[in-house]
């Protein structure tokens, strides 16, 4: 018996190693752009989640730095105590006004908007349907509500339905929980068909729309206004650190449903308030988006372009189902996925490996923005041909 207790994280490690498993960050030494100085290369980025361009702008960095000189650098303490600034007001009602809900509550992270939330709505006598493919962030979430979970095949309302019909009696509450955009996919949950099964069975719907705000929807305001249901009643999650270019998370619901997380997150309330410079530049993205629709329709100009392109060249490329500027085509093994992703970084392409346990089948993920140029989708697709 090894008498070291903590002999063990060697060994897990070995095993992530043998697995091709292993993680290690990747230094960029340039600003957030369609292009990138990675390990003093530059290469065309792919790997972003800043689908609008803003994470560079400079309208976000000056509102940041009048931040920073206004209130300092850091919030200082939790909201409820010294971190509360007018700057987070205005943001959420800013959110508020373009989910179109009676209110909203802005966190730290995306993360803990998930974490605090869900936590804070269900509890031990209550039962939790998440879809299988869910954020990491709703299924810690949902562990530490200490509800009951219950996973359900990837987007089946059909397998979702016999399980509210089999299982919505024993509980006092019932929460659905599921991204819009699936992150690894690229694909949409079925939102009206979520929110119908959820009104016919009194079950709350908890949205994370963290790659559809600023994407989806005729003003970007997420997947909610894409599929036209607006006004419905549910609870809507986001980020602040994708689309919008700066950090942070947000809650959107009813007046009610605020009030209530700010007395019983406890993400929110032990957490130190989201610094002034990460609230004004999101802010600044928010009116942005609001003021340049043409950046959205540019975003969905490559999207579409890119769609062709690998049509045209590529025929045979096993791309997943998408609705997103989210494309991802399959490989057979973890191994495959790395010297895939090497070769297109040797090509001066940055698109990363994905493998297991963030997913169930190895890929490489292609992440489209609106900065992109056309000659870099069509390198992209010169790339994929030559190691496909």
């Amino acid at each position: 018996m090894n008498n070291n207790p903590y002999a063990w994280i060697n060994e897990s490690l070995a095993t992530i190693h043998r697995a091709d498993w292993y993680r290690s960050v990747q230094t960029i030494h340039s600003r957030p752009s369609a292009t990138v100085v990675l390990s003093g290369q530059e290469v065309i980025n792919f790997a972003s989640n800043d689908y609008l361009g803003l994470a560079g702008d400079e309208r976000l960095q000056t509102a940041a730095i009048a931040a920073i000189q206004a209130f300092g650098t850091g919030s200082t303490g939790s909201r409820l105590l010294s971190g509360h600034r007018e700057l987070h007001k205005e943001l959420e009602q800013e959110i508020a006004s373009t989910k179109q809900t009676q209110e909203a509550l802005v966190f730290s992270s995306g993360y803990l908007a998930n974490l605090g939330t869900i936590s804070a709505i269900v509890g031990k006598r209550d039962l939790i349907l998440s879809d299988e493919y869910n954020h990491s962030s709703l299924k810690k979430g949902a562990i530490l509500s200490g509800a009951t979970i219950m996973e359900y095949p990837h987007n089946s309302t059909a397998l979702l339905e016999e399980k509210l019909q089999e299982y919505r009696k024993n509980y006092r509450r019932c929460l659905i929980t599921t991204d819009s955009v699936f992150s690894m996919d690229g694909d949409l949950c079925p939102l009206p068909q979520l929110l119908d099964l959820a009104e016919e069975f009194n079950s709350m719907l908890l949205l994370d729309e963290a790659h559809a705000t600023g994407v989806l929807g005729k003003t970007g305001a997420g997947c909610v206004e894409h599929f036209g249901c607006t006004g419905r009643e549910l609870i809507q999650i986001g980020t602040l650190s994708k689309a919008l270019g700066s950090l942070g998370g947000y809650v959107a619901g009813s007046s009610s449903l605020i009030d209530f997380l700010r007395n019983r997150a406890p993400s929110w309330i032990y957490t130190t308030a989201l610094s002034p410079a990460d609230t004004a530049a999101a802010l600044a993205a928010m009116k942005i988006v609001q003021q340049e629709p043409e950046r959205r329709s540019q975003l969905w100009q490559n999207v579409n372009y890119l769609k062709q392109l690998i049509t045209e060249n590529l025929p045979n490329l096993k791309l997943l189902p998408t609705e997103s500027p989210i494309l991802c085509f399959q490989l057979p093994s973890a191994a495959a996925a790395l010297t895939a992703g090497k070769h297109l970084r040797a090509s001066g392409i940055f698109a990363p490996a994905i493998r297991p346990p963030t997913v169930n089948t190895s890929r490489i993920r292609i992440s489209v923005m609106a900065t992109h140029e056309l000659t870099h989708l069509q390198k992209l697709v010169e790339v994929i041909k030559s190691i496909v």
